[in-house]
């Protein structure tokens, strides 16, 4: 164990220097104005960089999808899956023809028609993970915002000579704003986190200011991660890959272990989510150009003629459940046998009785969308250029349909759905973890235990059997 922990450590400072000698190189010498669209500056950087480039193609974030490696029924399929071809109960889908709008946050330019990511280098753009200056910007089909450029907001050749390893703010372009603005789809990841405090997030707060790829480690462009939001990873992230031992300066170190094989670290360390701006806990379609009265909840819309009715949630306690690593997962075209019954578009697997589960904290998205009354599956409409402007659902939905080749019947009705999404951000410091009497003794209803599967609070009538 410790020789494995002391290559690591070696693998870490190596990594560490890597980046440190790529972030010195001036790049001023090697870029050459003017440069006009991002196409341009990437001809520049493939003059360098083939080799990096075609990495670049090969992974999920190019693709948006892979192997599925988290989805339990799927672990030994051959075919690919990911946000470029499953549902999800947020904007729902990038096939119905609104890929133009989805592809802001793609690492590429121009992705507007197709089922697949164009295998093109030169579409690749190298600015939006690695630029820090020249106030970089995508908008529609992930193309550099040319209003900016032509009025001279926007300054290509800088953002160009200014590249380096990625810092939080170029991941957060994409990672903060999911679900289609800041703080709506994760509960833990929001743009607070570009300079957070260590109160609020004690890896990337304080003195520590960790970057993403420290955790997120990386090879060839591959970044390891693992989501109950995604079908795919390219490696998992574990808290014990750095905290072998992490309650060793505790006095309550062996009642603290007793937990380890049943308790996620995540579960006691971060105790609340959306700690410094309200993320979203609702979304119902079905109230889509009605006459709701908007509010505002936590300075938030709470409705949209074009989006329908939203629910947000700040600071709040996770819920809780069984995950050993894998998830269920609703796939496109999938029968819905009881409409009546909530439709998990995601969540994890795993049981009291599963050896290798544990009890994670989770943020869980509730939803109503539409579904074919026919054919019994999620529909798939289009939202941006359709239903966003005319709010004519039978329209938007026959679009979607001749846009995703899945068939749309002529008769649709919503359902409920949900959507758990696993939290592994916004980790407190030690001394604001959960102690023994926030899920114990009947002072705290944050744990269901019979809900987990057991009898009672096991403190009192006894753990986890083996």
């Amino acid at each position: 164990m410790k020789a494995k922990f002391m290559i690591m450590a070696a693998a870490a400072i190596f990594l560490a220097l890597t980046a440190a000698a790529f972030a010195g190189v001036d790049h001023t010498e090697f870029i050459e104005g003017p440069l006009k669209t991002g196409p341009e500056v990437t001809a520049v950087c493939l003059q360098c960089h083939d080799k990096q480039a075609e990495d670049v193609l090969h992974t999920s974030h190019w693709k948006w999808k892979g192997r599925p490696r988290t989805v339990e029924k799927l672990r030994n399929s051959k075919e690919e899956y990911g946000k470029a071809n499953l549902l999800n109960n947020f904007c729902t889908d990038v096939e119905g023809g609104s890929r133009a709008f989805c592809t802001k946050c793609h690492i590429g330019y121009g992705w507007t028609e197709g089922a697949d990511a164009p295998m093109d280098k030169a579409m690749i753009d190298c600015l939006v993970c690695h630029a820090k200056e020249g106030r970089y910007q995508k908008s529609l089909a992930g193309l550099p915002n040319q209003e900016m450029i032509d009025n001279g907001k926007m300054d290509l050749v800088a953002a160009a000579r200014s590249v380096g390893p990625p810092d939080r703010k170029n991941c957060g372009v994409c990672h903060f704003y999911g679900g289609g603005g800041d703080a709506v789809k994760h509960g833990d990841m929001d743009s607070s986190l570009r300079k957070p405090k260590r109160e609020h997030d004690v890896h990337m707060g304080g003195s520590a200011d960790m970057t993403c790829q420290e955790c997120h480690m990386t090879k060839e462009h591959q970044i390891s991660g693992a989501s109950t939001f995604l079908a795919t990873n390219s490696g998992r992230v574990d808290c014990q890959d750095c905290h072998r031992d992490p309650h060793v300066d505790s006095p309550k170190r062996e009642r603290l272990n007793a937990h380890i094989d049943t308790v996620a670290c995540q579960t006691c360390h971060i105790p609340f989510m959306a700690k410094a701006q309200a993320t979203k806990m609702s979304w119902d379609w079905s109230t889509v150009d009605k006459q709701v009265e908007p509010v505002e909840q936590y300075g938030k819309e709470t409705y949209a003629r074009h989006k329908g009715t939203f629910v947000w949630g700040k600071n709040i306690a996770p819920e809780y459940a069984w995950y050993n690593g894998y998830t269920e997962r609703y796939l496109k075209g999938e029968k819905i046998n009881d409409a009546s019954k909530v439709v998990y578009v995601s969540r994890p697997t795993g049981s009291i009785k599963d050896k290798k589960a544990k009890i994670y904290p989770f943020k869980v998205h509730r939803g109503k969308q539409p579904m074919d009354s026919k054919f019994r599956y999620l529909s798939i409409f289009q939202n941006y250029g359709g239903l966003w402007s005319h709010y004519d659902w039978q329209k938007a939905l026959v679009d979607g349909a001749s846009a995703s080749g899945l068939p749309y019947s002529g008769e649709f009705q919503f359902v409920s759905t949900a959507y758990y999404g696993s939290l592994n951000h916004e980790v407190v410091p030690k001394e604001q973890a959960l102690d023994c009497g926030d899920c114990h003794f009947g002072r705290d209803k944050r744990l269901d235990w019979k809900a987990l599967g057991y009898e009672g609070d096991p403190m009192r009538v006894g753990g986890r059997k083996k």
